[in-house]
């Protein structure tokens, strides 16, 4: 009887561990203007979301990445817009570099926010506990 109690409690203690699953929480830090690299977080937005549909992605762009996210110009737009309309995934631009690459919001794509500083973007959400991947190929 008392092995019975003591396997229903550690079963039960396990499923309660199974319950409590660690969220999948991701920043991309992308900074080049190298369409591959462009490619390959949307790749990566694709087979993550495709394992887990409840991740929270975002992806930082600032430095010479802007294309990506600017009417006209992205090759991508497409898959940019559709994940951008999700509740979980974001695409944020830093506000300083586009400035210093003179653009302004209404040239990006629909869904594409703004942020002061990309870094402190990425600085945050890792503080937050969120994991970290640098966008290269």
């Amino acid at each position: 009887m008392k092995q019975a109690i003591l396997s229903a409690v550690f079963l039960l203690f396990c499923v309660s561990l199974l319950a409590q699953e660690k969220p999948y929480n991701v920043v991309f830090d992308l900074t080049s203007k190298d369409t591959a690299d462009q490619k390959t977080v949307i790749r990566w937005i694709r087979g993550i979301t495709s394992a887990n549909p409840a991740a929270k992605l975002e992806v930082v762009l600032y430095g010479q990445s802007l294309d990506m996210v600017t009417k006209g110009k992205s090759i991508i737009a497409d898959a940019v817009e559709e994940f951008a309309a999700t509740k979980n995934i974001s695409f944020v631009v830093c506000g300083a570099s586009m400035k210093r690459h003179n653009l302004n919001v209404a040239q990006l794509l629909p869904g594409v926010t703004t942020v002061p500083d990309g870094i402190y973007e990425i600085i945050t959400k890792q503080g937050e506990g969120w994991g970290y991947i640098k966008v290269a190929h």
